[in-house]
C-alpha cells in the first residue's frame, strides 16, 4: 500500500488561510467583543490592556468607542441592571454587586438602581422568589429549612426586614416566623457589605 503524502498545495478555505491577515488591532477586536455581549468602559478597557499590554492604541480605540456611543456606563447600567431585575429577579443588593463586579463607575449604579426598580417593583420580585422557593421545600417546614429560605432570599439581594415581612404574611410560614427571632437590619447590612467587597 503506498504512503499517504501530505497536501502540498495553497489551502483550500478561507478561513485556514492565515498569510493576508493583518494583525488585530484595539479598535476591531473591541468591536468583535461588543458584537459578542455588552461591556462597560472599564471592563473593556482592562480586557484590551489585557490583549495588547504595549499597544498606545487601546487609549485611542476606547476614545472612538465612546465617541460611537459603543460604550457608555451609564446606558450599559441601567439595561443591565434592568436586565438582572426583569429576568432573574434580584433585590437591590443584589444588582448593586453584580454591576460593581462589571466595573461600572460608582456614579451610574445608584441611577441605574432607582430607574430599574421604578420599571419593576422589588417586593413583586420578593414575593415572586419566595414563590419559587418555596415549590422545592418540603413541608412541614423547620427552623433549619426557614433559615435556608431566608438566607437564599438573602443572597438574591433582598433586604432582611423585607423578607421576614415577606414571610410573616404566609399562612403556612407565620408560624415559624413568629417563633423567629427579629433579623436585624444593621447586622443583614455588614453582611451585603461583606458580599460587595
Amino acid at each position: 500500500m503506498p504512503r499517504a503524502t501530505p497536501w502540498k498545495g495553497p489551502l483550500r478555505w478561507k478561513g485556514l488561510r492565515r498569510d493576508n491577515e493583518a494583525p488585530p488591532d484595539p479598535l476591531n477586536t473591541a468591536l468583535r467583543m461588543l458584537a459578542r455581549r455588552p461591556y462597560s468602559l472599564a471592563e473593556m478597557r482592562r480586557a484590551l490592556e489585557r490583549k495588547f499590554p504595549d499597544s498606545d492604541q487601546v487609549r485611542t480605540a476606547i476614545a472612538r468607542l465612546r465617541e460611537l456611543h459603543y460604550l457608555d456606563d451609564k446606558q450599559f447600567a441601567e439595561q443591565y441592571a434592568s436586565s438582572l431585575a426583569r429576568n432573574r429577579a434580584f433585590g437591590r443588593w443584589r444588582i448593586r454587586r453584580e454591576l460593581k463586579a462589571k466595573l461600572v463607575d460608582y456614579r451610574q449604579i445608584e441611577p441605574a438602581l432607582s430607574q430599574a426598580f421604578q420599571e419593576t417593583s422589588e417586593h413583586d420580585l420578593l414575593e415572586q422568589s419566595l414563590d419559587k422557593k418555596l415549590r422545592t421545600l418540603h413541608l412541614p417546614l423547620t427552623r433549619a429549612k426557614l433559615a435556608t429560605l431566608c438566607q437564599g432570599l438573602l443572597r438574591r439581594g433582598f433586604r432582611g426586614a423585607d423578607i421576614m415581612k415577606a414571610v410573616r404574611r404566609r399562612p403556612e410560614l407565620k408560624t415559624i416566623a413568629d417563633d423567629q427571632e427579629p433579623i436585624e437590619d444593621e447586622s443583614l447590612e455588614e453582611e451585603n457589605l461583606k458580599l460587595d467587597q
